[in-house]
């Protein structure tokens, strides 16, 4: 729980099992970049707890913070740096940073070891921030709208990336992102984030077997089927809804059903709180 002037944080409650990924999705202004700032220990709870691998900040404040890993939306290295400096700086600063495989990222993300970082590309910073996370032994990465602007062959090369660092077993993702289609892709759990409260939280294959689309003229529908609709959007075509999938036996030829993606679910979902 955490309060603000005009906003509050109530009973969010998440957790990843080691060797997961967890999709942490919601409008701007949801609660995702505040709930991850408690994370990180840059603000303070009012009351709850977080624990990563069984550490909370107060047990070991040195291993909790070395435990988390983290690339947001913007390049947070200093003007003038170098690959080369960037090197250096976190070889004495990461006790587990493997230099090695940061010189074998660097090579293979072809990034220049010379040119200031300021020159490079958003793909390029991006990058950048990836070998240094993937570098590290860390037990949490946390990513803040981080593939955001990217180019489809880089985004596909860092997903790729992203289910080999959790090949282990022993680290796990939280990944905040609008993109949703890379959820679709990598994400093992969902948890949606609206208001500053947790509205839904499931396992990303079960969710999408539970729900259905829905679609067609709203008037055709009984005062009891209107009860197990979820989100009502009403389109030039008639309406579309959210239903949960054993309440497709509740209606008849004259709709349509489909199977939902992530963003439906996420947006009647948000819309029903909302009404």
């Amino acid at each position: 729980n955490k309060t603000y002037k005009d906003f509050q944080l109530k009973d969010v409650n998440l957790t990843i099992p080691k060797g997961y990924i967890m999709g942490f999705v919601g409008q701007n202004g949801a609660g995702k970049t505040s709930t991850i700032n408690l994370i990180k220990h840059i603000c303070k709870c009012d009351s709850g707890s977080i624990k990563i691998d069984g550490i909370s900040y107060a047990d070991d404040p040195v291993r909790y913070k070395e435990s988390i890993a983290y690339v947001g939306d913007e390049c947070y290295f200093t003007k003038g740096l170098k690959v080369k400096n960037v090197k250096q700086t976190l070889k004495e600063f990461y006790p587990t940073f493997d230099s090695e495989k940061f010189d074998s990222l660097i090579e293979k993300y072809n990034l220049p070891i010379n040119k200031n970082i300021i020159n490079f590309s958003r793909g390029m910073k991006v990058k950048l921030m990836f070998a240094t996370v993937f570098s590290r032994d860390a037990k949490l990465l946390i990513l803040d709208e981080a593939t955001n602007g990217l180019d489809p062959v880089v985004r596909e090369e860092l997903m790729g990336e992203l289910q080999k660092y959790i090949e282990n077993g022993e680290r796990s993702i939280l990944f905040s992102t609008h993109v949703l289609s890379d959820l679709e892709e990598i994400a093992d759990y969902i948890t949606f984030i609206d208001n500053g409260r947790i509205i839904l939280q499931k396992p990303k294959d079960e969710m999408l077997e539970e729900y259905m689309i829905i679609k067609g003229d709203y008037g055709n529908l009984t005062e009891q089927q209107k009860k197990y609709l979820i989100g009502v959007e009403n389109k030039n075509y008639g309406f579309e809804a959210l239903i949960e999938s054993n309440n497709v036996q509740n209606f008849d030829g004259q709709f349509v059903f489909e199977k939902p993606n992530v963003s439906q679910i996420m947006l009647h979902t948000i819309k029903e709180g909302r009404m």
